[in-house]
């Protein structure tokens, strides 16, 4: 069998449980203190280009998504995000569970767009009766989206202009950033990126590490006392050199860059075979995530050598279906799937 369900199926890149084994045994301090967490930072901070900045290492996604969020906002705010963010639709509430709901928009090929947000938050306020309405206090997005898909620079401009007028935090959730920093079409390095929010995270689990996301902002005012949320949270690793030893990996030696690549290369040479045969695509995605439409039969047969995910329900005759790269999929894998289809 081959696998391509999720890009966190398999360990850590064996250059980052290299590094994991050789630290072992050493003694550090807990809770994030140890040397190698401050040199992860310091790498992070330098390739993001910014000065006084701060960066925060957690565990996972949802756990990232709920701790940032539910310091970004007030008690009583919302988080605007597309109908279909990850934050909607797959973290089971964990949103909500803080006291914050997630206001959906619908999403244009899973992207928010500047105009639909800003015509939303001025509604809101142009409601009489807003004081009794839970208020937009921040905007989400992911870079790339949950359907693989990229905003342009002009985009993502254009929705942190939006915020910047109405004073809200721009968020963005970069669990697969490796990925659409990697994009042929992509049109954003990881310090543009900085630039055009004021929180995001570098996601590790999906991208090489055995698990761990890194927070960074260069606006730490707008996470005060964010250690002491992330402990209120449950979020904090005690043996957080763990998470240091990973990202100060990653980011040595264009490790992270090299993942992205990897998977990125083997997604479209996936894609253009699926194409080729005349399978249609169910969306248009330049990163590691790759989605078809495929009749039920193929999928079946298709699943004797290939482990893959329905996007969706099943339909009657055909079926959306998503295929995932990553830094273990080798050229082999491909092949074998497009010879069984």
């Amino acid at each position: 069998m081959v696998y391509f369900d999720s890009d966190y199926m398999v360990g850590a890149h064996p250059k980052v449980m290299e590094k994991l084994v050789a630290t072992n045994s050493l003694h550090t301090v807990g809770y994030g203190r140890d040397e190698f967490t401050e040199e992860a930072k310091r790498l992070i901070l330098d390739v993001c280009g910014i000065e006084n900045g701060d960066v925060f290492f957690l565990v996972g996604g949802t756990q990232t998504n709920a701790v940032v969020i539910d310091r970004l906002l007030d008690h009583n705010d919302g988080v605007v995000a597309a109908d279909t963010g990850h934050i909607n639709v797959h973290e089971a509430g964990a949103i909500e569970s803080n006291g914050h709901k997630v206001l959906t928009l619908r999403g244009c090929e899973g992207k928010l767009l500047a105009v639909d947000v800003s015509y939303f938050i001025r509604e809101f306020y142009l409601d009489s009766t807003n004081e009794y309405m839970v208020r937009p206090g921040m905007v989400y997005v992911s870079y790339p989206t949950e359907l693989g898909t990229l905003y342009s620079r002009e985009e993502l401009e254009n929705l942190y202009a939006v915020c910047r007028r109405y004073d809200i935090p721009l968020f963005i959730d970069g669990a697969r950033l490796a990925y659409g920093l990697a994009a042929e079409s992509g049109e954003l390095t990881i310090k543009e990126l900085a630039q055009l929010c004021d929180v995001f995270y570098i996601g590790g689990t999906k991208c090489g590490a055995l698990f761990g996301e890194a927070v960074v902002t260069k606006r730490p005012e707008l996470l005060p006392r964010f250690r002491s949320l992330m402990k209120l949270h449950g979020a904090t690793l005690a043996k957080g050199r763990l998470l240091g030893v990973q990202f100060s990996t990653l980011f040595t030696d264009g490790l992270y860059e090299e993942i992205g690549k990897h998977a990125v290369e083997l997604a479209l040479r996936l894609k253009k075979g699926f194409v080729k045969k005349g399978y249609k695509l169910f969306i248009d995605s330049p990163t590691n995530q790759q989605f078809f439409i495929l009749p039920n039969e193929t999928i079946d047969s298709l699943r004797k050598v290939a482990s893959f995910e329905l996007w969706g329900p099943r339909g009657e005759k055909e079926t959306p279906v998503r295929f995932v790269t990553d830094w273990s999929t080798t050229e082999e894998d491909i092949a074998t799937v497009l010879s069984n289809i």
